[in-house]
């Protein structure tokens, strides 16, 4: 019995995995930061609470997609030389440490308790919050789950885009201010076109596995030489949307998100000449998380800076 609970507490935190939770970190610091930016006031305890429970609806979402992927035998199609710190799926089925009903319990659990989470904001913080968390609770269940299986049709790193630019920093703000602005949705913008690089480049070491598992991702649809392509676009992308947000707002300091310029030409550079070769393009994996961590960091000293500047 103790060695169930322990095998159980593994896999939860194997699928749980809090080392990516800083995806959704990111967009609720970009969030929270551009509120106090705007209003000169941040309330710690909301902001931790929504964080909980985007954190748990993260976990649903890692959880449901594990019991999917092994359903379908995405996961178990991967070649071992091809799993990479940053690809694979969490594994934690795959790997014997959670059966496919705990899978779907903490699916349920954690989806729950994120939903929860929501409510109470909405109830004694801000009602608006609802949609927004409806949006979410959709999205973490129809990416992986029929009929909608958004993932394998396509729609995954949209998604994603969506999820982690436009609807966390728009929900994190709201919680915080009570309003929302067109400077807070072209923030997200980056925010969004980042995250869904991470999940693009991401998806070439499970290309063959994904391709025969009928996981119709772009990379997939596109191929993995076209595929570089569509990479770098979504980098010029976030660029080009952190200008516009220069442009609108006039504040020069959106611009320190460029220190992370030479990061991206070196992980294009790589992706472009090992996209065969999968332990080679592991650096682009690495440049591309960090070019949203870094994107994340000089943002919110903007949003900072610019109260600071006004007081």
């Amino acid at each position: 019995m103790e060695s169930n609970v322990r095998r159980f507490w593994k896999g939860f935190w194997q699928v749980a995995d809090p080392k990516i939770w800083i995806a959704s970190t990111v967009p609720m610091a970009v969030g929270g930061a551009m509120a106090f930016g705007i209003t000169g006031s941040f309330h710690w305890y909301w902001f931790f609470v929504s964080l909980i429970g985007v954190y748990f609806i993260e976990i649903g979402k890692n959880a449901v997609n594990d019991f999917v992927d092994f359903n379908t035998g995405v996961d178990l199609m991967v070649a071992p030389e091809k799993r990479t710190p940053f690809s694979g799926g969490k594994r934690a089925i795959v790997d014997g440490v959670l059966t496919l009903k705990e899978a779907a319990a903490i699916t349920a659990v954690a989806l729950t308790l994120g939903s929860l989470v929501g409510v109470y904001i909405a109830f004694l913080r801000e009602p608006g919050i609802l949609w927004i968390g409806c949006t979410g609770l959709f999205f973490a269940t129809a990416y992986s789950l029929p009929p909608f299986k958004l993932a394998y049709r396509g729609m995954g790193e949209v998604v994603v885009g969506v999820t982690f630019g436009p609807l966390i920093v728009s929900g994190a703000f709201l919680v915080q201010a009570h309003f929302l602005s067109l400077e807070v949705i072209l923030a997200s913008l980056p925010i969004g076109f980042l995250i869904a690089n991470v999940l693009f480049i991401n998806q070439y070491p499970d290309y063959e596995a994904d391709k025969q598992g009928n996981k119709r991702n772009w990379v997939v649809r596109l191929g993995k030489a076209r595929g570089v392509i569509v990479y770098g676009v979504l980098f010029a992308a976030a660029y080009v949307s952190i200008i516009m947000l220069f442009i609108f707002t006039g504040n020069p300091f959106w611009l320190l998100s460029f220190i992370s310029f030479p990061l991206v030409f070196r992980a294009v550079k790589i992706a472009s000449r090992y996209y065969e070769d999968i332990p080679n393009i592991v650096p682009a994996n690495a440049n591309t998380i960090i070019t949203y961590q870094i994107t994340g960091l000089t943002m919110v000293l903007a949003g900072i800076i610019k109260r600071i500047l006004t007081i």
